[in-house]
């Protein structure tokens, strides 16, 4: 590949004073010397000073740009905002908390080199994680792959390069619910995968909470596929055979048995089980409704406060 080229690195940060300082003469060690290069902070609302710091870091070095939300738009949009605003022949992302190893950036150029224009990675979960975290992430991805047509490896992490081809065409996107790890597999092009081992936090402390986790994993099923929309179809379909069942076994008995049905402890629980079914599947339905009412607002995917890019 010749010199003179140009890669684009979007590092999201919520938090992350601690660290960022390290992480960034780390970042630019694994950075190869024969490409140009930018590297795009973006400031999702930070709470401590990790903008200061990233306005620190920017001025000791012109190729760090930054871009501060006016408040926390989340992580999905701040990567959106980090393609957005990338003017590389590729674009690297990679969290700032360093359990995305820079080391592995060589082998993700060297993979585009090679002409691939969408290079993923698959994260190998280090020994200090949990087994519930460990557990709950691979439930997540074969749910995904249930209930989706989207095939989504087991890992996949929002560290990857893509092609300033695929930048073009992701630039395009402007769906509020984002879920990139669904929509790169989606979008097609020459992908490959590269493994790597999962770093410890090197500073802070996580940002994922079990409550972001589980809107993350609705965001994710929800964007990609109307397959729950359909189990209503299923369960409805069952309940109202097994409604019909028990209604000849009632007939039946009182026809020809002349027996009193007294059973009003399987009536209340049938009561029960369809009024839990069908608030089930209003809460599913619910959920895609307000996806749509909030889509079609049409508001942006943030808000940026201050930048030091055009």
């Amino acid at each position: 590949m010749e010199s003179g080229k140009k890669i684009s690195v979007i590092v999201p940060c919520f938090d992350e004073e601690e660290g960022l300082t390290t992480f960034n003469q780390t970042l630019i060690r694994y950075l190869p010397a024969n490409y140009q290069y930018e590297i795009i902070y973006v400031n999702d609302g930070s709470r401590d000073n990790t903008f200061q710091v990233i306005l620190t870091l920017a001025k000791n070095n012109p190729a760090i740009k930054y871009i501060s939300f006016s408040r926390n738009f989340g992580h999905q949009n701040a990567l959106k905002a980090g393609y957005d605003f990338a003017s590389g022949d590729c674009a690297i992302s990679l969290d700032a908390d360093l359990q995305h190893p820079p080391d592995v950036i060589p082998e993700l150029i060297l993979k585009w080199e090679e002409g691939f224009e969408i290079v993923n990675t698959i994260r190998n979960d280090h020994h200090s994680i949990s087994f519930a975290k460990k557990t709950s992430s691979r439930i997540f991805y074969q749910i995904m792959r249930k209930l989706s047509d989207v095939n989504i490896e087991n890992g996949m992490a929002d560290f990857r390069l893509i092609d300033k081809k695929v930048l073009k065409q992701l630039k395009l996107f402007s769906e509020n619910y984002l879920f990139f790890r669904g929509i790169i597999p989606w979008m097609g092009f020459k992908q490959t995968i590269v493994p790597f081992m999962a770093n410890e936090r090197f500073a802070g402390t996580t940002k994922y909470t079990f409550k972001k986790m589980l809107k993350f994993a609705t965001t994710g099923v929800t964007a990609f596929s109307v397959k729950p929309l359909r189990l209503s179809i299923y369960l409805g379909s069952a309940i109202a055979l097994l409604s019909f069942l028990y209604g000849l076994y009632a007939a039946y008995i009182h026809l020809f048995t002349h027996r009193a049905i007294t059973g009003w402890t399987s009536v209340i629980f049938s009561v029960l089980f369809i009024g839990g079914i069908n608030l089930l599947m209003l809460g599913i339905i619910g959920e895609y409704l307000g996806k749509l009412f909030i889509e079609n607002k049409r508001r942006p995917n943030y808000l940026i406060s201050e930048t030091n890019l055009d």
